[in-house]
This record gives structure tokens, C-alpha cells and sequence, in this order.
């Protein structure tokens, strides 16, 4: 099985799943919280129209991971404040 690094911990997945579906088949269904009122988000929409998803992808920030394929290596980070 192919691996990403979220949040310096090794992650499985599939080939073909994006980073969101990724995280979703590992049990995460939210990585990071809103700016006011820490809410709780994740996938939502999964076709790239919200910004819920967002993680930081191999440095670059605020990427949306209903978008991002996983590639073997990659690093993603996960935000708790709002800003992936």
C-alpha cells in the first residue's frame, strides 16, 4: 500500500483516492476547526466548491483535499485554526 505523511504520522492509501478520501477511509472525518467557534470540518461538498477540506500539501497551503490525488511521499499537514 502507497503512503503519505499527515501530520508527521504514515498514512495508507489507495491508488486513485485523494487526500481527503484518504483521511476519510483512515477514520478522520474532520482535520481542522473553523476560525470562530471551532467548529469541527472535513469533506463536504468533495468536489472542490467549499473550502472545508483544507490541508497544507508539501509546504503549499490551502489546498483542498477533495482535489489533491495522494502520491506516495507526500507530506500534508492539518490545521486546528481555521486555515489548513
Amino acid at each position: 500500500m502507497n503512503r503519505i505523511l499527515v501530520d508527521g504520522e504514515p498514512l495508507g492509501f489507495a491508488e486513485g483516492q485523494t487526500v481527503a478520501a484518504a483521511l476519510v477511509a483512515a477514520g478522520r472525518v474532520a482535520w481542522r476547526t473553523t476560525r470562530t467557534g471551532g467548529r469541527p470540518r472535513g469533506i463536504f461538498c468533495g468536489i472542490g466548491v467549499c473550502f472545508d477540506c483544507l490541508v497544507t500539501v508539501d509546504g503549499a497551503t490551502g489546498r483542498r483535499a477533495c482535489l489533491v490525488p495522494a502520491r506516495p511521499g507526500m507530506t500534508v499537514t492539518t490545521r486546528e485554526d481555521g486555515d489548513g
